[in-house]
Order: C-alpha cells, then structure tokens, then sequence
C-alpha cells in the first residue's frame, strides 16, 4: 500500500519526507485554502521538493465537464504529467474523465461514499478512486468495509483502478486497509505523526538506552567502544 500525505503545508511536507518512506502527496481545494496562499504557488513549491517521479494529486474546481478538461489542462500544464487529476465522481466528472483519460492524462476520482461511484470512475478510466473513510463513518456507514468492497469490484471486474483511501480519523484505520491491501492511502501529517507514538516504544528504547550507558558510560554510544 503507498503511503501519501493529505497537506500543503510545505513544513510539515518536509517533516514528513525526513523521517517516513512516503509516496507523494494529495491536496484538495480546502486543503489549499487553508495554506492561505495561492494555489499554484502552493503546488509548484510541493512539486519541486518532492520532485517530478513522485505523485501529486490536484482537484478541479469548475462544475462543468468542459471546465473540468479545462482545469487538468492547467494543472498539468504547471505541475507535469505525473500530476494526478482529480475528479469528482458526479455525472460531469465522469464525462470529464473519459475525455481527459483518452488524452492519456492521469486521474483520481474523488468525493467518492458508495462502491457504484467507484465503478464508474474505473469505468470512465480512473487510475485511482478516493473514498472518504470517515466521512461515510460519519453518515452512518462502514468506511472500512466501503473501501474494501470497491477494491474487490476493481479486482473481480478486472480494472487496473486502484483505491485511494482518504478521511482517517485514526491509525486504526489505516491498518485495516494496509492489512486488507489497497492500493493507497492519504493522510493527514497529524495521523502519520501518530503512527508510531507509543509511551511503550519510547520507554522500551530507553531502558536500553540506559542499560547501555550503565555498562560503558553516559553519553557513549556503540561507536565510542
């Protein structure tokens, strides 16, 4: 499963990059709008940090089909064809998607809470499909098992699509789909920080930190024997 950050902040993009193997990076218009800078701007800094092999995942905008080819035109335009145009998985997206994928461009379909969604996403040509974990949580449903069905539509259908799980809460979540083998997941710098935040981890390295230091001396480390 890949492992991609949810954010614009540039900051904790970095933070991340140092410390954890991950894949690229996902943003979407209110993500953006919470950097309080201008979207482009925003977007090549992240491009150029995370280089050009790396994902990035942009969102139109506009309402309409047209102006939805019309804004993955743009974002591909300033960010490169590694670039992964997402579209919401409405009616006009779909349109949008089976003209931009006969261009050969790269898509996610987005804003996705139901399997049927997510079928005709892959359908219309979508190289991945983003269903909100938590936001169907929130609506009543299992995001978990909605995430798991569409990604056993895409393999019993045969569809190359892969799914791209957003909206975690927790790393609870996370693990459930890792277990379960999606293609990816996205998510917030404050779930991936979590990860591994464990007072039993902490206190187990040091304990032998300072078992160490109590045979050869504070402060020494196996380079100083």
């Amino acid at each position: 499963m890949k492992l991609i950050i949810d954010d614009a902040h540039i900051d904790q993009i970095r933070k991340i990059y140092e410390y954890y193997p991950v894949d690229g990076v996902t943003t979407n218009p209110t993500i953006l709008a919470k950097s309080g800078r201008q979207p482009y701007e925003v977007l090549r800094e992240i491009r150029e940090f995370i280089g050009d092999e790396a994902e990035l995942h942009v969102q139109v905008t506009a309402r309409a089909a047209e102006g939805m080819v019309e804004d993955a035109h743009k974002i591909i335009k300033e960010l490169g064809k590694n670039t992964f145009v997402k579209i919401p998985s409405v009616p006009e997206g779909f349109k949008a998607m089976m003209a931009l994928h006969g261009e050969g461009a790269k898509l996610t379909a987005t804003a996705i809470y139901t399997p049927m969604q997510a079928f005709l996403a892959a359908k219309a040509g979508a190289d991945y499909a983003a269903p909100y974990i938590n936001r169907i949580d929130n609506m009543g449903y299992n995001g978990i098992k909605v995430a798991r069905d569409i990604h056993d539509i895409f393999r019993n259908n045969g569809f190359k699509t892969e799914v791209l799980a957003a909206s975690f809460k927790n790393s609870q979540q996370l693990l459930e789909l890792c277990e379960y083998g999606v293609g990816a997941s996205t998510v917030s710098p404050e779930v991936i920080f979590n990860l591994v935040k464990n007072e039993a981890i902490t206190s187990a390295i040091d304990d032998f930190i300072a078992d160490f230091e109590g045979l050869v001396g504070e402060g020494k480390t196996m380079k100083d024997c």
